[in-house]
């Protein structure tokens, strides 16, 4: 069974940072591509930052600079480092791994992130 299990959001002020990790269980991690995603309330949800297998890697143009997608295939971890936190950040961030080849789509259940003052 797969999962992936988000940590490493919380209440943050405007300006700091915070750093989430994804652990995934129950797939061959290294073959996914994996993204990080964020869903403010009465919004869609929006790619903030993704990976690939050979760690090109692509962001949303709100979070360009400021945030940093990782990955560590031994641990089946993914990371997003965020920086200067802003309160439009402020959205559940879920993980995500996919496999064109196979059809794979997973996501976490999302860790909250809340940039206020």
């Amino acid at each position: 069974q797969v999962q992936l299990v988000e940590s490493g959001g919380g209440l943050v002020q405007p300006g700091g940072s915070l750093r989430l990790s994804c652990a995934a269980s129950g797939l061959f991690f290294r073959i996914y591509d994996m993204g990080w995603y964020r869903q403010a309330p009465g919004k869609q949800r929006e790619l903030v930052a993704g990976i690939t297998t050979t760690d090109s890697t692509n962001y949303g143009d709100s979070v360009k600079g400021r945030f940093t997608i990782s990955r560590d295939d031994a641990k089946k971890t993914v990371y997003l480092q965020m920086l200067s936190l802003k309160p439009e950040d402020t959205a559940v961030y879920h993980c995500n791994a996919r496999n064109f080849r196979s059809g794979g789509d997973y996501w976490g259940h999302g860790t909250q992130v809340t940039v206020s003052s």
